[in-house]
C-alpha cells in the first residue's frame, strides 16, 4: 500500500517507521526541506517533499500536523488527491475535525493514537510507539465501511489497542483522562509559584521529588498543545474542570471540618478506582 504522511514529527515519523517496516511504501511531507532530507537519509520514509503533490497517487494519507493545522492542511491537500484516497488524522480532539472534514471528503476517518513521549520532532521518532497503546477511530454514520476497514487494519498492524466510538464520546472521554490532567497539573505548578515567602518557595523547589515530578509533568509540557486542547475541546474540558472543582471543594470541606473518616473513605475509593484506569497500561 502507498501511504502518505503529512507532518514528520514524533507521531508522523514514528508512524512512518512502523509502516515502512511493515512493507508499505511511505511518502512524507514536511514544511521544512531539511526535515524531508533527514527523513529520507534515516530511511524513515521512501521519499519526502515540502510539496503536497507528492501524495497524488497514495491509497491513504495520515495528517499528523498539530491540531490547529489539520483542517487547513486538509484543505490544501484535497486538490492533489483521488476521490478514492482515504484520509485520516491523529488529532487529540475529534468533533470539530470530523464535522469540518467528513462532509467534504466521504473517505475521511477521524483517528487518535493515544501514544507519545515528552520529546517532539523527527528526532524523537521511534519504532513501536503505538504498540500496546489505544488507537481510536471516530467515523460517522455515513463513513464508508471500506474506509473504516482499511484504517482499522493498519491500526491493528501497529499492534495498537483498537477502539471505535462517536467523535463526541471520544472528546468527553479524553477531556477526563488527558485534557483535564494537563490543566490540573498546570494549576499545581501555578499554585506552588504563588508562595509569597521566597525562602519557602526555594525550599519547596529543592525538596520536590517524584510526587511533584509525576503530577506536574503534563502541566509543564508544550503550551501550544495545552491551548489547542482547551480551544478545540472547550465544552467537554470545562465540564470536567467544573466537576473537578466540586471534588476539590468537597475535599476542602472535609479538612476544614476535620472529618478524617470521610476523607479516608474518599481516598480509599480513589485507591480502589485507579487500577480501572491504568490496568494494562505501560506506566504505574
Amino acid at each position: 500500500m502507498k501511504i502518505g504522511i503529512v507532518g514528520l514529527g514524533l507521531i508522523g515519523g514514528s508512524l512512518a517507521l512502523d509502516l515502512r517496516n511493515l512493507g508499505h511504501r511511505v511518502l512524507g511531507v514536511s514544511r521544512r526541506d531539511r526535515t524531508c532530507q533527514e527523513a529520507i537519509a534515516r530511511q524513515i520514509v521512501d521519499d519526502a517533499s515540502v510539496n503536497l503533490s507528492l501524495l497524488a497517487d497514495t491509497d491513504i494519507v495520515f495528517i499528523c500536523t498539530p491540531l490547529g493545522a489539520i483542517i487547513p492542511t486538509f484543505e490544501a491537500l484535497i486538490s492533489h488527491l483521488s476521490p478514492n484516497t482515504i484520509v485520516t488524522d491523529v488529532g487529540s480532539v475529534k468533533t470539530p475535525i470530523v464535522k469540518a472534514l467528513a462532509p467534504i471528503w466521504p473517505n475521511f476517518v477521524g483517528g487518535h493514537p493515544m501514544a507519545g513521549t515528552a520529546e517532539s520532532g523527527l528526532d524523537a521518532a521511534i519504532s513501536n510507539l503505538f504498540a500496546g497503546n489505544p488507537y481510536v477511530l471516530t467515523p460517522t454514520e455515513t463513513t464508508p465501511t471500506n474506509a473504516i476497514k482499511v484504517v482499522e487494519e493498519i491500526v491493528r498492524s501497529l499492534q495498537a489497542k483498537f477502539y471505535i466510538c462517536r467523535p463526541e464520546d471520544h472528546d468527553k472521554a479524553v477531556a477526563w483522562i488527558s485534557h483535564l490532567p494537563v490543566m490540573v497539573s498546570a494549576g499545581l505548578i501555578d499554585a506552588c509559584m504563588s508562595e509569597t515567602n521566597p525562602n519557602v518557595l526555594e525550599l519547596a523547589k529543592n525538596l520536590a521529588s517524584s510526587g511533584f515530578r509525576d503530577t506536574s509533568r503534563v502541566g509543564g509540557g508544550n503550551p501550544e498543545l495545552g491551548v489547542m486542547m482547551a480551544r478545540y475541546n472547550r465544552d467537554a474540558l470545562l465540564r470536567s474542570l467544573q466537576q473537578y472543582r466540586q471534588s476539590l471543594d468537597r475535599l476542602i470541606a472535609d479538612i476544614e471540618r476535620e472529618d478524617w473518616q470521610e476523607l479516608e473513605d474518599k481516598l480509599k475509593r480513589n485507591q480502589q478506582s485507579r487500577p480501572d484506569f491504568i490496568a494494562g497500561k505501560n506506566f504505574s
